[in-house]
């Protein structure tokens, strides 16, 4: 089986791939674990068909939430941190795409936005057990915020992403994940309005 570090897409920079690496190695949902599930959605993506700028999006892939700490501004800073440590080109599109991911708008016409937006979302239409270790190391990484403040949050968060003809960019997306992550996504939310969270 191939590490994760053998998934870094360039044959240079080992030194940014193994920085990464320790600062994706952290407690909660946004951890070693999330960058390989987005790294095997990408792949799932291609595999389908699906057309992107497979170097680009694959490093902000192991960019986005580089910098993760519950801040507003994490993803900024994810972007500032790959415009620092990349060349140019592909520095500029990777902080793009890191950006993006901010509230996930990608236009359909913007196929590197689409597969990073659908491969960062893919965990919403997880099996159900996997879903649930998802939101509980989501409410994890936020145990500082009081529980009703965090269930309105992240239900305004959840309403927001299901606003909207589809929560996937790519046709891929939307045939293989649209119809699990749509019923995971609602069932969460009337957990979180049921002071479930």
């Amino acid at each position: 089986m191939t590490s994760l570090g053998d998934r870094w897409p360039l044959r240079a920079l080992h030194d940014v791939r193994d920085e990464l690496l320790v600062a994706w190695d952290r407690p909660g949902y946004h951890d070693l674990r999330h960058l390989t599930e987005v790294l095997d959605r990408l792949d799932d993506l291609d595999r389908e068909g699906a057309v992107f700028d497979r170097v680009p999006v694959v490093l902000a892939a192991w960019f986005h939430d580089a910098v993760y700490d519950g801040r507003a501004d994490a993803e900024d800073r994810s972007a500032q941190l790959a415009e620092a440590l990349l060349p140019d080109p592909p520095a500029a599109e990777v902080a793009r795409l890191v950006r993006m991911t901010v509230h996930h708008q990608a236009f359909p016409d913007d196929l590197n936005a689409a597969a990073l937006s659908d491969a960062d979302l893919a965990i919403l239409a997880a099996s159900p057990s996997r879903y649930a270790s998802y939101t509980r190391d989501v409410r994890r990484e936020y145990a500082h915020v009081p529980d009703a403040a965090f269930c309105a949050a992240r239900a305004k968060v959840l309403a927001d992403l299901l606003d909207g003809p589809s929560l996937f960019r790519t046709p891929q997306g939307r045939a293989v994940w649209e119809e699990r992550a749509r019923a995971n996504v609602s069932d969460e939310i009337a957990r979180l309005v049921g002071g479930q969270g």
